[in-house]
């Protein structure tokens, strides 16, 4: 899956318009120049984990909705994750997620 970073910059910009922080001012806890900000925001820029990681910490908001727009809160956030990691994996550790994962179900 290629990362588009016109939706990533769009999801950062309307996190931090709901903050109400500007552009400046995160960029100020950031370290790095309004410009910087302003293209990651455009995405002419592209971002590294660890940049991003800080600006979802300040944000308030997670690296998964940042990235594919999946919120923890939304009761189906991590179907696709599941699905690929099911999708390459042996029938066997299949059944063994499968058992570990009705277990925890049983639990709540």
């Amino acid at each position: 899956m290629a990362l588009d970073y016109n939706v990533i910059g769009e999801r950062l910009k309307k996190a931090r318009n709901d903050k109400k922080i500007t552009q400046e001012k995160l960029a100020e806890q950031l370290d790095v120049s309004i410009a910087f900000l302003s293209r990651i925001e455009r995405g002419s820029s592209h971002i590294n984990l660890k940049r991003l990681s800080q600006i979802c910490e300040i944000l308030g908001v997670s690296e998964g909705y940042i990235l594919n727009g999946s919120s923890s809160d939304s009761k189906n956030y991590l179907n696709s994750e599941f699905s690929n990691v099911l999708n390459n994996i042996s029938s066997e550790k299949q059944k063994l997620i499968y058992k570990i994962a009705k277990v925890i179900s049983e639990e709540e």
